[in-house]
This record gives structure tokens, C-alpha cells and sequence, in this order.
């Protein structure tokens, strides 16, 4: 079941439960992804960062809408971090059903007229808009998922105004997560008393980036409290990757059923975990 993010996330919303955006490169972290979340009839989110479209091209898109549309999950193809008007309407031209205008780092003013732009161009053909307030911070292992060294943090009083302005479909909020994997010498934290505040003041869905490598009881309180949506990347590949590299040791494994099926399964013990602390596992059952 394909469907834009507003409409998945209104439901996650409603019955208290977040639904994963795995960042996909692959057609095997696909396969993964998929299979996991059927297993456990959990929605999903496909979420492409533009530098993983680059390397995947857009033939891929019509790959991830047969996947899901053959599938008894609700799913979103979204662009994660889309950092112009122009890698928005890419997305749009081949398939995508959710994009996200990454304008944080601009002025307030700019921010708001960017996302207006996009949201003008998305909605008339059903495709719902993410834009992020304040920045996460970033680990420098985050792959191709910018942040900045220090989070800057989303500013309460400016988020009713911006999304009255906008209409912005759904809203990334920084409250103390950064893209990658942390370093031993780095401890997340989350700023839980900063997210209750936010969601006071709007009842659009919220979003919350960088959600590898923060402690589960953190997450688990910042689902309690109204995030509805939690971007998932650098635990999945790791996952994935560091038993491809184990494989690989031997020096006669070369066809891809040998090596790729053991990696899958090492990933999708990472996204059940993942669903279970999302709260996400059996709730197919809200959007029959």
C-alpha cells in the first residue's frame, strides 16, 4: 500500500507509535527492509538521501513502488535531506511520495520561503512535504548526511509560526541527536522536556533525525511523546556491512546468493529491534 507520509504519520500520530525511515542504498538493503517489516507487519518509510539517488538512479524509484505496492504494508518513499528545489522535483518526476526540504541552515525567512516553494509544487500531485527547524548535529561518520558540529537546537517560538506559514506537512525538530554512529567519546542526549514543549504548540507530526546509537529508553520516551516518525541509516548498514566484510575473508565467496542473504539477516535483527522500541510491529492493523 503506497502512500504519502501525511497520511501514514496522521495514524502513527493517533495510536502512539513511530514509524522507522530506513535510509536504502541497495536493492539488498531494500530486500532487507522490506522482508523485515512484512514479517512483523510494521509500516515503513524507504528513505533515499539525494547522494544515495545518485549512485542508485532513478529507475530504482519504480523498483521501491512495485516492492510496496505488492506488499501488504503501507510504505512512503521519501527524500531524505533534500537540499534544493531542484533535487525536490527530481524526486517528484520519478515516483517519490514524500519529500523533505533541508533548508535549516538558512536564514528563518528563507527557511519558510523555500518550503512554500516546494509544498506548491508537491501537494497538487499528493506528495507531502517534511521541513526541519534547527539542526542535528553530526558525528563526521555519517555517511553523506550533513549536520553541524554543534546541534542547534529548534526554537519553540518559532515553530507556530512556521508551520502556520508553510503548512508544512510534517516538522524535523532538533532536540540532541546526530547523524552517524557516535564515538565512544560522544554521548547522546536527548532534550526530552524541549519535545513536550514543541508538542504542545503544533499537532503535525514530528520527526526526529539521527536516531542511530541513541539509548533506547530515550527513544522509546521521545515515541511516549509525540514522535512519529524516527530516520533510521548508519545502524542498518553497519550491520549489514561489517558481516559482508567477514564473508569476504574467504577468498573463494564471489556469488551474491552466498554473500549477501547472511548480511541481510545480520541487518533485519537491527530493524526488529528497531520496530520493537518504535512501537511499530503489528500495526498494519490501523490502516485496513
Amino acid at each position: 500500500m503506497l502512500m504519502n507520509m501525511k497520511d501514514l504519520l496522521v495514524v502513527a500520530q493517533k495510536n502512539k507509535f513511530a514509524v522507522p525511515a530506513f535510509n536504502t542504498s541497495s536493492s539488498m538493503i531494500l530486500k532487507g527492509v522490506m522482508e523485515g517489516c512484512r514479517e512483523k507487519k510494521s509500516p515503513v518509510i524507504i528513505a533515499i538521501h539525494p547522494d544515495e539517488l545518485s549512485f542508485l538512479e532513478d529507475s530504482f524509484i519504480a523498483t521501491v513502488r512495485e516492492e510496496i505496492m505488492n506488499s501488504n504494508i503501507p510504505g512512503v518513499i521519501h527524500l531524505d535531506h533534500g537540499g534544493t528545489f531542484a533535487q525536490v522535483m527530481r524526486a517528484i518526476h520519478c515516483g517519490f511520495t514524500s519529500v523533505m526540504i533541508d533548508a535549516s541552515l538558512l536564514s528563518f525567512e528563507e527557511n519558510i520561503a523555500i518550503t512554500k516553494k516546494v509544498i506548491e509544487a508537491a501537494h497538487p500531485v499528493n506528495v507531502s512535504v517534511e521541513a526541519e527547524l534547527g539542526t542535528i548535529g553530526t558525528t563526521g561518520n555519517g555517511g553523506g548526511e550533513a549536520g553541524t558540529e554543534q546541534i542547534i537546537y529548534t526554537q519553540p517560538d518559532t515553530v507556530k509560526e512556521f508551520v502556520e506559514r508553510t503548512g508544512v506537512d510534517t516538522l524535523a525538530i532538533a532536540i540532541g541527536t546526530s547523524h552517524g554512529i557516535y564515538p565512544k567519546n560522544m554521548k547522546p542526549k536527548l532534550k526530552l522536556d524541549l519535545l513536550k514543549e514543541i508538542r504542545g504548540i503544533v499537532d503535525i507530526p514530528l520527526v526526529l533525525h539521527g536516531g542511530s546509537s541513541n539509548t533506547d529508553s530515550e527513544i522509546a520516551e521521545a515515541v511516549r511523546l509525540g514522535i512519529s516518525k524516527i530516520n533510521i541509516s548508519s545502524d542498518i548498514k553497519d550491520a549489514f556491512y561489517k558481516k559482508c566484510r567477514e564473508l569476504l575473508q574467504d577468498p573463494d565467496i564471489r556469488e551474491p546468493n552466498a554473500i549477501y542473504p547472511p548480511c541481510i539477516e545480520a541487518m533485519k535483527e537491527v530493524i526488529y529491534a528497531k520496530l520493537e522500541l518504535f512501537n511499530d510491529i503489528d500495526k498494519v492493523k490501523y490502516y485496513k
